[in-house]
């Protein structure tokens, strides 16, 4: 990855890679994606939700997909070298369908990270402990009908202030959603669009939301995070504001912490 787009990263909060990896795995993907819904390619009126979700998928198209030489270089500016783990999987996949109800998940957040114990539901810090990135793989054509996820250009520089009261144990995305979206709304908002093997390597923090199918065919994404390496995992690992040679996703939130 040349400078330019590190620095579009680091100003913008994401960057896309066009053709991260061949339109014919992402056609083997969309094609083992269809087998783990109860809707048929071919046939429009079992299309009966806005959204499907499906989990983890480690068959080797998915595999093939997360590991191109041209995203491992991707993670190694943005992150570093070492400092990321590489997927054996892809997982989280919202299959967005054109229905004429609108989607229960379609709010301006940002991605929890890691558990509690003794709570419920999903927590991040300001450390961003256990994401290094939110990487959003297409599959299927998205064009601005087809419910491309929406993103605040600029907004992860906005959530470091917000998360800096809650410490190292940070606090739950119950909370979370509505500051991030009140702190990001002067923001403009870009569109996730783009063609099968497109990838959108995304700050953790960058704040994002669903929206609508307005199109006509459907629309298959995956949203991972790339974890960080079990080096950087104890808090605060490598996007720490503590941290002696931050990468550029790590600088981010230091900058905004001084602001």
């Amino acid at each position: 990855m040349g400078a330019e787009l590190v620095q579009r990263f680091v100003e913008d909060g994401f960057v896309k890679i066009e053709r991260a990896f061949p339109a014919e795995v992402a056609e083997a993907c969309a094609g083992l994606l269809w087998e783990q819904i109860d809707a048929d390619p071919e046939d429009r009126s079992t299309w009966t939700r806005p959204v499907y979700w499906v989990g983890d998928m480690p068959q080797e198209p998915f595999a093939v997909a997360a590991n191109t030489p041209v995203l491992h270089n991707a993670f190694d500016a943005l992150l570093g070298a070492n400092r990321w783990s590489p997927r054996q999987s892809l997982g989280s996949f919202p299959l967005r369908f054109p229905h004429p109800e609108e989607p229960d998940d379609a709010g301006w957040h940002v991605e929890g990270s890691y558990e509690l114990p003794e709570e419920t539901g999903w927590w991040t810090n300001v450390h961003s402990s256990g994401r290094a990135l939110l990487m959003l793989f297409l599959f299927t054509e998205v064009g601005e009908q087809d419910a491309p996820t929406r993103v605040r250009v600029g907004s992860h520089r906005d959530v470091p202030v917000v998360l800096r009261p809650y410490g190292d144990r940070g606090t739950s995305m119950m909370t979370l959603g509505p500051l991030v979206a009140a702190a990001s709304a002067h923001r403009p908002v870009a569109l996730a669009t783009g063609a099968p093997g497109d990838v959108y390597l995304c700050h953790p923090f960058l704040v994002h939301a669903a929206q609508p199918h307005h199109g006509i065919n459907p629309r298959f994404m995956a949203q991972p995070p790339l974890y960080p390496s079990l080096a950087f995992m104890p808090q605060p690992f490598g996007l720490a504001v503590t941290d002696d040679e931050p990468s550029p996703a790590a600088r981010v939130i230091r900058e905004a912490l001084r602001c």
